[in-house]
């Protein structure tokens, strides 16, 4: 047995392997059996387009649209459920006893006060993401819930992107072994949003956007994460106001991620994912989140999964299918609200990194408000 290394160990030379079948996840957006609860939708602006479209296609009863603006709530009835009634009164839409889910989409300020009115009132709640702005305010949600016996969710509709759910499902399975590295890194032009309402949150794309792939990383290592350390920068030329620029690194036990999250790439667009373990890696690019090739490689060999749908608006589809099989089969959502507080303890922890310079042990920050202070 020699004690000099190959050639090939020197140059990193990876060796061929063959082509293997792919194993059947269940990385699909998940369907009640039989429960066909009427929904009610409160918030009808932004990005309830993306509800309401993936709620129509997948034959969901939303009986309510409920907006400040009746305008608003009459444009997206006609637009996805001409039968659905309209309303600008949430109190009216809790008094009726025939709507058991709401789906809750307005901004997080406005929605702790109305999730926590639709719990007492006994309804299912999925809330939009960022599910609160502190977790304090979402562990008491999330124990009202329980009190109630009620479920609540968050709409982390990334968790049900073809090649982040399939991925999820493979680290879930064992497929690659005991997990060691998570890198996620997206190149893409964000700067749409100067002019919108988004220009005014500083801490944009870790906040709004960057809380993702806090929750796909939260959703593969749970409460393992010891430390994060981000920073955050303006990119030259950028015209928006908030930085375009993010990343952070993250330890867990056993393991580390990175998330690069360039905002300000005008040109050749990319979307890559890498997943290692034990036994095994996963890998996944493409321009963009809804073009994406996958593989999976063991010691069998190479599998390329060929993945149906998309992330809009399949993964939307998935946030409320998951919460209605999950009130159905009486257990809690992958979704979940308590579950989701893991995520935003890493989109806190990251966001005060950047504002302090320091790495931060994630649930130590408990608000983005106290993330957003130069100092603990």
């Amino acid at each position: 047995m020699s004690d000099t290394p190959s050639e090939e160990a020197y140059a990193l030379k990876s060796a061929e392997t063959r082509l293997v079948a792919a194993p059947d996840l269940a990385y699909l957006p998940p369907r009640p059996k039989a429960y066909a609860p009427r929904i009610a939708l409160v918030g009808a602006g932004g990005i309830s387009f993306a509800h309401l479209d993936a709620y129509r296609n997948a034959g969901f009863d939303v009986a309510v649209i409920c907006n400040r603006t009746l305008a608003k709530a009459a444009e997206r009835r006609d637009e996805f459920f001409p039968d659905a009634a309209i309303t600008d009164d949430l109190g009216e839409v809790l008094a009726r006893d025939d709507i058991e889910v709401l789906d809750i989409t307005t901004h997080p300020a406005e929605r702790a006060g109305m999730i926590e009115k639709a719990l007492l009132a006994g309804k299912h709640v999925l809330s939009q993401k960022p599910y609160v702005l502190d977790l304090d305010t979402g562990e008491r949600l999330a124990d009202l819930a329980d009190r109630k016996g009620a479920k609540l969710a968050v709409n982390q509709n990334g968790r049900w992107a073809p090649h982040l759910a399939w991925m999820r499902e493979a680290v879930r399975t064992g497929q690659i072994g005991d997990l060691v590295s998570c890198h996620v890194s997206i190149h893409w032009n964000h700067g749409w949003i100067k002019g919108t309402p988004f220009e005014a949150i500083d801490d944009l794309v870790l906040y709004d956007f960057g809380v993702h792939w806090f929750d796909f990383l939260a959703s593969l290592v749970g409460d393992r994460t010891t430390s994060v350390y981000a920073t955050r920068a303006r990119a030259a030329g950028q015209e928006a106001r908030p930085p375009l620029l993010a990343q952070a690194l993250v330890e867990f036990d056993g393991g580390q991620a990175s998330l690069c999250l360039d905002g300000a790439t005008p040109f050749g667009p990319q979307d890559r994912t890498y997943i290692s373990g034990t036994g095994g890696s996963l890998s996944s690019v493409g321009p963009d989140l809804g073009n994406q090739a996958m593989e999976l490689t063991t010691a069998s060999g190479t599998a390329r999964p060929a993945l149906s749908g998309s992330w809009f608006n399949d993964g939307f589809a998935g946030t409320m299918g998951e919460l209605l099989s999950a009130i159905e089969d009486g257990r809690e959502p992958l979704n979940g609200a308590r579950g989701n507080l893991q995520s935003l303890a890493l989109t806190f922890a990251a966001i005060a990194s950047t504002h302090r310079g320091i790495s931060v042990v994630p649930g130590t920050v408990r608000s983005l408000a106290e993330a957003q202070r130069s100092t603990g």
